[in-house]
């Protein structure tokens, strides 16, 4: 679950928002929502290891029967399962709106993912390894199948309706109980097979060890997850989750303080290397640390600053769809087979 921060939008809140194509107030300033615009009518399936999101986008780009549904046990044969679920939900989907007929479905996993050829290459909380997913949904639901990696589909969303609308290379960083990650080039995600993106799992120290087997992951120092689990293990107290780290740093908690600062230092040195290699416009922040507001961005505005030389100074952008982003991106990938 993502780590939550004042001002954030629950669930419903971002339901309504959705699914109205109509504009919220957050914090007293109003926000654009944003459909994906007319055209083909589809089906969209943002498939996570604990709920799955789905709606139906009719002719307008409006979100129609948008929902959460817990994902069911898998069992032998999770790939399978997955998709009779998917089938299961779009025909609760097209029975409540009959006179909307999607062209196309999308649906986006999470794992690696090589979606040029349509396979779940490995996904640990969901139990596949080289699943054919496209060639199963298209077998079982007889439309045009877009399928991709839920990052991914969430970066293509916020490039093109989102924070990363105004620049075509972009990194996008996805921040909560872990770090998922995505990039663009010339406007298109660069996937190298499924395997570019994982941001989260680059080395930036010797340690600690991470929960990938590996050691020194960006994921284990900053992400919001392993903040709070940092600050449990130092001190014996259980936060309430990173915000509230961050709250008890600023009021002078030295341990907090400290944690903080590796989170920080951690963030930047990932950011200055992405930088070096990539030479991004924009790095795009969501999840649930992003909305530490100030905290973090002013902050890793001023250290990456301070640590680049010659290089191109990305914008360091908040992400704008939130929890949306994965099922948008998901939608407007299956406009592209409409």
């Amino acid at each position: 679950m993502e780590e939550e921060f004042p001002g954030s939008n629950d669930l419903r809140s971002r339901e309504t928002l959705l699914a109205s194509g109509g504009r919220r107030a957050a914090g007293g300033v109003e926000d654009a929502a944003r459909g994906i615009g007319a055209g083909a009518a589809v089906l969209a399936f943002d498939v996570g290891g604990t709920d799955i999101k789905s709606a139906i986008f009719d002719a307008d780009g409006t979100a129609l029967g948008l929902r959460r549904t817990p994902t069911p046990p898998l069992g032998d044969d999770p790939a399978a399962a997955l998709i009779e679920e998917l089938a299961r939900l779009s025909e609760e989907l097209r029975a409540q709106h009959p006179l909307v007929v999607p062209a196309a479905l999308g649906f986006v996993v999470p794992g690696i993912v090589d979606a040029d050829a349509g396979i779940g290459v490995f996904a640990s909380n969901l139990g596949w390894r080289d699943a054919p997913l496209r060639e199963l949904a298209a077998e079982r639901l007889k439309l045009p199948i877009a399928f991709d990696h839920d990052v991914r589909s969430a970066s293509w969303a916020e490039h093109r309706l989102g924070g990363a609308r105004a620049h075509d290379d972009v990194v996008v960083l996805i921040t909560g109980t872990g770090i998922a990650g995505a990039i663009l080039v010339g406007g298109e995600p660069y996937t190298a097979g499924g395997y570019a993106g994982e941001i989260g799992h680059s080395p930036i120290a010797d340690g600690p060890e991470c929960a990938c087997g590996a050691r020194g992951c960006l994921e284990a120092i900053a992400s919001a997850g392993a903040i709070a689990r940092r600050y449990a293990a130092e001190t014996g107290t259980v936060p309430d989750g990173a915000r509230d780290v961050i709250a008890r740093a600023a009021a002078g908690d030295a341990v907090a303080a400290r944690i903080w600062d590796d989170a920080l230092d951690a963030l930047t040195m990932s950011l200055a290397q992405l930088t070096a290699m990539f030479a991004p416009q924009a790095i795009v922040i969501g999840g649930g640390l992003s909305r530490a507001g100030g905290a973090l961005f002013d902050e890793l505005r001023a250290r990456l600053a301070a640590r680049l030389s010659f290089h191109r100074m990305p914008e360091l952008l908040p992400a704008e769809l939130e929890g949306d982003a994965g099922l948008l991106g998901a939608a407007l990938r299956a406009r592209e087979l409409a």
